[in-house]
């Protein structure tokens, strides 16, 4: 590592510098773009209050210009550097919304440095997909000499083999980080603020479904069956279905006689939107959310809803018992759902949020529990009984028979 010359040895410095990397395009960015961009701010808050980390900062990667995309990157506070420097002042390296180039990698580790995969999606679903339908490649099994991957809850099921047998590497379930930070102030800068909360005593609901549509793990389909049930069951609940993200699909001829054969489409409820952020749709168009997942239970959406009071109908078995649960694939029970939050919300809004807050402080980046797990988790990488560990021995082993 970073001796007092500069150069790297392999010991641990008693604090570390730590780098997340972050891909930058050309055109205009948006943090609400993906999960992963946010997830990226949030890391470096906690890396911040670390005692462990004497410097954290932006790797920035891609065809962009970070001087062009000042306003994309004021959220992350944190200064931001290039590969270069990254190699020459780095001890850790994160790699999270950008992936490293094998021997970029290779030539990091062989001065001493740890890097960590850290993954928040479903790739084992997104690369199945990418492969069967031969679309772009998204995860890269790429042969970077990764120390250890860092995953969520959510995608220990389905990621957690995947990762260790692809990337020869040990995976640590990590907790997932949030904070109603970067939603506030992107709501304060669009004059959106005021009317973002949730506002009871609507005598009919305005119903949203917000799946990215993307890849078959969050798609519109049973959000949109789930409020078919209930608006057969209670018409004259539902005021409009508004159907976000649908601009790739809308044209496809499958989902067009999917969406035909609903009664709230036939009588007119339904409208098929574009992609908006969260906080120009809620209270301005949309009282509830219907949502649905495939082994993809923790999405920043659950908790932006959770936390400004809207109902939130859901599968997810990772949200301590917030919003309005029904059954994986069950749009009987997920309408049944509906109806309830429908008859109930407003009546029980304070115990509402009162539980919102209490799952909500497990995901405080800043939080001691957080701050310190993610501490911890860095510390690992430079003990050296890890090197007792089978799969990192598996992994040499066959470093050295290439």
């Amino acid at each position: 590592m970073r001796q007092p010359d500069g150069s790297r040895g392999h010991g641990r410095p008693e604090r570390l510098r730590v780098g997340v990397t972050l891909f930058l395009r050309d055109e205009h960015q948006s943090i609400w773009e993906n999960g992963i961009f946010q997830n990226s701010f949030f890391l470096l808050a906690t890396l911040r209050k670390s005692p462990l980390v004497e410097w954290c900062c932006i790797i920035a990667s891609g065809p962009g210009d970070p001087a062009k995309a000042k306003h994309f990157l004021a959220g992350a506070e944190a200064s931001i550097i290039d590969l270069n420097e990254a190699m020459e002042t780095l001890d850790v390296v994160i790699e999270l919304s950008a992936q490293l180039d094998p021997e970029w990698g290779r030539r990091f580790v062989e001065r001493g440095g740890r890097i960590v995969a850290m993954r928040v999606a479903s790739d084992f679903v997104i690369d199945a997909e990418r492969m069967a339908f031969g679309l772009s490649p998204g995860l890269l099994m790429s042969g970077v000499p990764y120390h250890e991957v860092w995953t969520l809850p959510a995608f220990e099921p389905t990621c957690r083999t995947y990762y260790e047998m692809g990337f020869r590497a040990p995976v640590r379930i990590m907790q997932h980080l949030w904070s109603p930070v970067l939603l506030e102030r992107a709501a304060s800068g669009t004059g959106h603020h005021e009317k973002l909360r949730y506002s009871p005593g609507r005598s009919r609901w305005r119903v949203g479904v917000l799946e990215p549509n993307l890849c078959s793990v969050k798609t519109c389909h049973i959000p949109m069956l789930v409020c078919e049930n209930a608006y057969r069951m209670q018409p004259k609940f539902l005021e409009a279905l508004r159907v976000f993200n649908t601009d790739g699909i809308r044209s496809n001829e499958i989902f067009a006689n999917f969406a035909r054969s609903l009664d709230v489409v036939k009588n007119g409820r339904a409208s098929f939107e574009g992609r908006f952020p969260i906080f120009s749709v809620l209270g301005s168009y949309v009282d509830a959310i219907v949502s649905h997942h495939w082994e993809n239970a923790q999405n920043y959406l659950y908790y932006e809803a959770i936390y400004l009071g809207y109902p939130l109908i859901h599968n997810s078995r990772l949200l301590d018992g917030c919003g309005y649960c029904y059954g994986d694939f069950d749009p009987e029970d997920g309408g049944r759902a509906l109806l309830q939050a429908f008859l109930e919300h407003d009546q029980s809004l304070g115990a509402y949020m009162s539980n919102g807050r209490k799952l909500l402080s497990k995901l405080d980046p800043t939080s001691e529990a957080n701050v310190r797990l993610y501490s911890d988790a860095i510390a690992g990488l430079f003990d050296p009984d890890r090197q007792a560990d089978p799969t990192l021995a598996y992994r040499g082993a066959q470093a050295e028979a290439v």
